[in-house]
């Protein structure tokens, strides 16, 4: 007798689901555009509707809300990193620019 491992079945029905909802978070990020938002407003809604899209693609698709802790952490820390250390190096770019224009007077 052979026994083999089952892998987790999930209802097709959250696929279904999640499916619809970043159908609807593509449309609203699309409807950014339609409406001619502008400045931070449009920016921010942005990156807030792209990051809610990637974070239900990376929970559910790639079944990441069932993996260990440390798993996801191992997996979302670095990048998390990376996005702070990027912050710091444009806060630094801004202070360099600021200070050049001060002592060059550009």
């Amino acid at each position: 007798m052979m026994a083999h491992a089952q892998g987790q079945q999930h209802p097709i029905s959250l696929y279904l689901k999640i499916w619809g909802l970043l159908f609807v978070l593509s449309t609203l990020s699309y409807l950014v555009d339609y409406f001619h938002f502008q400045g931070y407003l449009r920016w921010s809604l942005i990156v807030t509707l792209m990051l809610l899209k990637a974070g239900l693609i990376v929970s559910i698709f790639m079944h990441m809300a069932w993996e260990r802790l440390a798993m996801v952490y191992a997996i979302l820390v670095p990048p998390l990193c990376l996005l702070v250390l990027v912050g710091l190096m444009a806060t630094e770019a801004d202070y360099v620019f600021l200070s050049r224009v001060v002592s060059f007077g550009r």
